[in-house]
């Protein structure tokens, strides 16, 4: 008897950690921005000589999350946890600075690129939306490029534009 509930909780265990496994963390959504991974210098772009920050891209949580960990060489610094969630099929990103900015983005992948949104309140542009684009270089770079918008998305003006390069 004990034996017989022993194996059955075994299996039931082994079950349920098969479940968790393909529970979308594994999925190929999950996987999108897998590109960013690694530990980067970066630089903006055109200006591979001026290194303005080191940034550590992780994936954590048994592939469940990424976590990024930005340390410009000058000023604070701050990061950001991305993660896919199946049920809206598409990312979701918080990212946290030292100067107390909290801001939540989403998106997903087009095809080409990591495209991810949110509302980011600048002084004097309270509702102002920031766009980041995270594409993938032939060169195993990784290009983010930051736009703002002040009418809701209509038009987008550059906001900053840097090459991350794996670091030595």
């Amino acid at each position: 008897m004990i034996r017989s509930t022993l194996v059955t909780l075994t299996l039931a265990l082994a079950a349920a950690g098969a479940r968790a496994d393909t529970s979308g963390c594994n999925s190929a959504e999950s996987r999108q921005f897998d590109f960013w991974v690694g530990r980067w210098s970066v630089s903006p772009n055109g200006h591979p000589e001026k290194h303005v920050a080191d940034s550590l891209i992780e994936k954590l949580y048994q592939g469940c999350a990424i976590r990024e960990n930005w340390s410009p060489l000058h000023g604070g610094g701050g990061g950001s946890l991305s993660s896919y969630v199946p049920a809206e099929h598409g990312w979701r990103q918080t990212w946290v600075d030292s100067a107390g900015a909290r801001v939540d983005f989403t998106g997903g992948w087009t095809g080409s690129a990591m495209v991810l949104t949110g509302v980011w309140p600048q002084p004097g542009h309270p509702a102002q939306l920031t766009r980041m684009t995270y594409t993938a270089g032939a060169d195993g770079s990784v290009r983010q490029l930051g736009e703002t918008s002040d009418d809701g998305g209509k038009t987008w003006r550059p906001s900053f534009d840097f090459i991350y390069r794996k670091a030595a």
